[in-house]
């Protein structure tokens, strides 16, 4: 709060100073907001948060924050000057992004774009913003014909850090443009602006697992540094309440539940900091939205992690070589598409036909076409469906069984009967069923497969009766019943720590499941047998399981375009592909934040590299399901209150 304060009172005395002429150049564009009767502290915030594009993006912004607690904080923005390559350098920078993040997945450099850092953040009051584009203008202009090209690039790797760093008397150069900026800066726009005082250089990966620089390294060194390259001075901005926080990209629609909840629309952006979480439940987190500034909690598994400049805006964009300069500040920043979010081809399009994307979006992974589904082998792995102890509760083996041991049915969303069991109705404690809608969720899985012309020949689940019972129903949407056994592999079994109590559940056994109407394959041998799971086993040894089971799955399942279907756990799709890529297990914490947010019947499909034995994730044939939660509800007591 200190910091924040202090940061107030530098910028509180200037709103009380009176503009000199010229100071605020938005011209009509301001001029209309300010005919259409918002203060002009709100349209100038509006102005600078959407790039200065146009009049309807700043008036569409003023709206989605109608009802930010923040519309009115005289906090400004924090900026930042980059050089951002273009051209051959760019696709042949992109390309090693893409395949870092395939091989070694995200790491820090992964946050930013590939850039050299020509000074600090600094701030500038939003009045000064169209200023401060037009330092920079005049700045690139006063250097044309003096800025070095090519800038010659050397590769520097360290145990964790890969960068390319520039040549120092070239360095050199760089650093008196970046001085030249920050002249213009102070005089145009009162801006305080301190250069970049170390070594200049492109930042490649960081901050990476160790048994991860190999790889890298390779990668690194395949690159040709010497490519073609206009590097364009970029001025950036950023929400300085956000710059510790971490982004996500919203994936699904949710509409809340509750007061305090965030209603989430697809594309948006979440900030999310870790010392707010200690409000939210587990399986959700409390952050703030882009697009409205409002806060609240969301459901966790409704979010994907993005990248941090993201939600960054640009305010110019400057060619060194081009005198007709691409510049994207004033009303021209046509590459912004939503409050601030960086367009994929924003940069990359000026000047450069092929148009690689720039912003290092995540790798898009391709469908697999039918001609390949013939040769080649698909591995989809598949979470059950919605499961009767957590939309019931722990005790509803309590609440759903009388003195005798008979099920009796009191919702909707329970099953009309429930297989017998020779340990008894308390041995559901720890081996649960799925509800109506679970089954429902998998039919609906099994019909998109059927619909995506998709033939699974063999399934494989877990013991769990859950995972048997939505192998079952994805089978009845698929047509397969009775034509596909399912076999089941204790193997594929969750983690064993997370068991409750000193013993592993009591599963049904293959033939009381085959004579409960189940398909269940009573011939198949385990590859891994119930005797060898023990209680509370080490992280280690659930991968280790997960990674020797899927294989000895896959081999058994060793002719040409078969198509495997395992189905078991949230954990499953984590532990069961990973290593298949050819990919180091990640830690326990982070595996942990992964399967979190893996939803019921969610579903990975993975497709065969060749004979490498190497595979790939791919998009899976069908779309995901999605849906809302349904509360319990009780007519007496809703409505027949006095």
């Amino acid at each position: 709060m200190a910091a924040k304060e202090e940061l107030y009172t530098k910028v509180t005395p200037r709103r009380q100073r009176q503009n000199r002429a010229g100071t605020v150049k938005h011209g009509s564009t301001l001029d209309v907001l300010l005919s259409m009767g918002f203060p002009k502290t709100r349209a100038l915030k509006a102005l600078v948060s959407t790039g200065s594009r146009n009049v309807q993006a700043a008036c569409d912004w003023l709206f989605s924050h109608v009802d930010d607690p923040f519309l009115d904080d005289p906090l400004p923005r924090e900026y930042v000057l980059y050089l951002r390559p273009s051209g051959p350098l760019l696709h042949q920078l992109t390309h090693f992004w893409q395949q870092s993040r395939l091989t070694c997945g995200k790491n820090k450099a992964h946050n930013i774009f590939p850039h050299i850092t020509l000074c600090q953040f600094f701030m500038c009051a939003d009045g000064k913003v169209e200023a401060l584009s037009d330092a920079l203008q005049t700045t690139v202009a006063n250097w044309r014909g003096r800025f070095p090209m090519p800038l010659p690039l050397e590769l520097y790797t360290s145990s964790n850090f890969i960068g390319l760093f520039v040549e120092e008397q070239v360095a050199e150069v760089l650093k008196s443009f970046a001085a030249d900026f920050a002249t213009e800066a102070t005089a145009k726009a009162d801006a305080h602006v301190e250069p970049h005082k170390k070594q200049l250089h492109v930042t490649l990966a960081y901050h990476f697992q160790t048994n991860h620089l190999q790889m890298l390294e390779k990668l690194a060194k395949s690159m040709d540094v010497s490519a073609g390259c206009d590097w364009l001075a970029v001025l950036f901005s950023r929400d300085i309440r956000f710059a510790n926080h971490e982004t996500l990209q919203v994936m699904y629609p949710y509409v809340p539940q509750n007061e305090d909840e965030l209603e989430l629309v697809p594309g948006d952006f979440i900030f999310m900091s870790p010392v707010e979480q200690s409000s939210a439940s587990e399986g959700w987190v409390y952050g703030t939205s882009l697009s409205t500034g409002l806060s609240g909690l969301l459901p966790e598994n409704y979010v994907n992690r993005a990248d941090e400049c993201d939600t960054w805006v640009v305010h110019g964009s400057h060619s060194f070589l081009n005198c007709a300069s691409p510049s994207n500040s004033g009303n021209t920043v046509g590459g912004l598409s939503f409050d601030g979010q960086l367009d994929g081809s924003l940069l990359d399009s000026l000047g450069d036909p092929p148009r690689l994307g720039g912003l290092c979006q995540p790798l898009q992974m391709l469908r697999p076409s039918s001609q390949s589904c013939m040769s080649k082998r698909s591995l989809y792995v598949c979470r059950h469906g919605e499961r009767m102890d957590v939309v019931f509760g722990k005790h509803w083996v309590t609440q759903c069984f009388d003195s005798k041991g008979r099920y009796i049915r009191s919702n909707l969303n329970m099953p009309l009967s429930l297989p017998a069991r020779s340990g008894g109705c308390r041995d559901y404690d720890k081996d649960c069923p799925i509800t109506v809608f679970g089954s429902t969720q998998a039919r609906l899985v099994g019909e998109a497969l059927l619909e995506s012309h998709t033939t699974i020949d063999f399934v494989y689940c877990s013991p769990s009766l859950r995972c048997v019972q939505t192998a079952q129903h994805i089978l009845q949407g698929l047509q397969q019943e009775g034509k596909t056994k399912i076999r089941v592999e204790p193997g594929l079994f969750e983690w064993t720590k997370w068991v409750s109590g000193t013993c592993i559940p009591a599963w049904i056994p293959p033939a009381e499941l085959a004579a409960a109407n189940l398909s269940v394959d009573t011939t198949y041998r385990p590859h891994i047998p119930i005797s060898k799971l023990g209680v509370a086993e080490s992280y280690d040894t659930y991968i280790s399981r997960s990674f020797q089971v899927t294989r000895e799955i896959l081999a058994e399942c060793k002719t040409p375009g078969n198509q495997v279907l395992i189905v078991a756990h949230a954990s499953s799709l984590e532990a069961c592909t990973r290593q298949m890529q050819g990919l180091s297990p990640q830690n326990s914490k982070d595996f942990v934040q992964v399967v979190r947010k893996i939803p019921y019947l969610g579903f990975c499909a993975c497709e065969e590299m060749g004979e490498t034995g190497v595979w790939q994730l791919v998009d899976p044939p069908i779309l995901p399901l999605t849906h809302g939660p349904n509360h319990s509800f009780n007519w007496r007591e809703m409505l027949m209150q006095d």
